[in-house]
């Protein structure tokens, strides 16, 4: 690091500034470039119906804002909690849940608990779908991590198991279910003994969903606050080390989880990935290119309803959260990404 300072401070007085002098003018520009680029980010932010962001490059808060939440959106009140100790909303993060999951599982994998080439069956007992018995037996735990279970959502069968990409949250929500009889607890006790204690996360808790939102097939939502959503993306940045320095899970059993899927290569295990050619969304439809076209392409992300997001960028040494409601902007990830660039650099 000295020898790091000393070439700087060699530069400023090559620019004709002594050490105790002022900054370079470039320097200068550079640094109200840089407000700026976090204003115009924060302006749009705060027009799309956000309650939250939070950008951590490299350990260091860039940006951190919270909003009142939208009081037009209805649907929205569903998913709010109240405030957390830290003045932020805790909110549902709706199907940001699956990555969580996602990580749980690859806990359950590091401690021998759970084989994601079993049938589901094997934890769940015969029976737990609409599809034959032969049917059911063929569909396993990482076909269901791939969403690629072969089930339609009233888990009737559509398909060979592992041949069809079908973005599918009641059959999801039986990972859940697994991991329970796998660990022989229950989802709570696993998720705070595995995950949120040894990560620092002390705002994170499931809660039963209220009639309106349980009907989709999805019964428990996890609840959380941004600050939370960031350290769960310090376990990803930090290969399976959490802001604590504690390890939560394995290198090995992580990257299994960004793996593609053979179905859709911008899809791993519970996680969305920004570098396959093309990518299948949650709606069924295929679009060609990256899932966002402005974000590097080692973006990992944990996706829910209302564009709550996480995404991890290792290259960039990169954390970013997003909270709120659905923003009104239909291309909200690209230009999210276009003003997120400028003020990352």
């Amino acid at each position: 690091m000295s020898g790091y300072r000393s070439f700087v401070a060699a530069l400023c007085l090559l620019a004709g500034y002594g050490a105790l002098g002022g900054a370079p003018a470039a320097a200068a520009e550079t640094a109200t470039v840089s407000r700026d680029a976090k204003d115009a980010l924060l302006e749009y932010l705060g027009g799309q119906k956000s309650t939250g962001l939070l950008v951590i490059q490299k350990g260091k808060t860039l940006v951190e804002k919270s909003w009142p939440a939208p009081q037009d959106d209805r649907q929205f009140q569903l998913f709010v909690y109240g405030p957390a100790p830290d003045g932020t909303l805790l909110e549902d993060v709706a199907s940001q849940q699956k990555s969580f999951v996602a990580v749980l599982v690859a806990i359950a994998l590091d401690k021998g608990l759970i084989d994601l080439n079993k049938p589901v069956s094997a934890y769940l007992g015969a029976g737990w779908s609409k599809a034959t018995p032969d049917q059911e037996a063929k569909i396993r735990v990482d076909d269901v991590l791939q969403m690629s279970s072969g089930l339609d959502e009233a888990f009737r069968y559509t398909a060979p198991a592992g041949s069809v990409f079908f973005y599918n949250t009641p059959v999801y929500a039986i990972t859940k279910r697994v991991l329970e009889a796998a660990a022989g607890m229950p989802l709570d006790t696993l998720t705070r003994d595995w995950l949120t204690v040894p990560a620092g996360m002390a705002d994170t808790a499931w809660r039963k969903r209220p009639g309106a939102l349980a009907s989709v097939g999805n019964q428990t939502g996890l609840v959380t606050t941004p600050r939370d959503v960031a350290r769960f993306g310090r376990i990803v940045l930090g290969r399976g080390v959490g802001a604590t320095g504690k390890r939560v899970v394995s290198e090995k059993n992580l990257d299994l989880l960004f793996e593609p899927a053979p179905t859709n290569p911008s899809y791993g295990r519970l996680w969305w990935l920004n570098s396959g050619g093309f990518s299948i969304r949650a709606g069924g439809a295929r679009a060609e290119g990256p899932l966002i076209a402005a974000a590097p392409r080692d973006t990992v992300a944990a996706l829910g309803a209302f564009d709550r997001r996480l995404y991890v960028v290792p290259s960039r040494g990169l954390i970013v959260v997003r909270t709120g409601a659905a923003a009104p902007d239909k291309d909200f990830d690209q230009h999210f990404w276009l003003l997120l660039l400028k003020v990352i650099g």
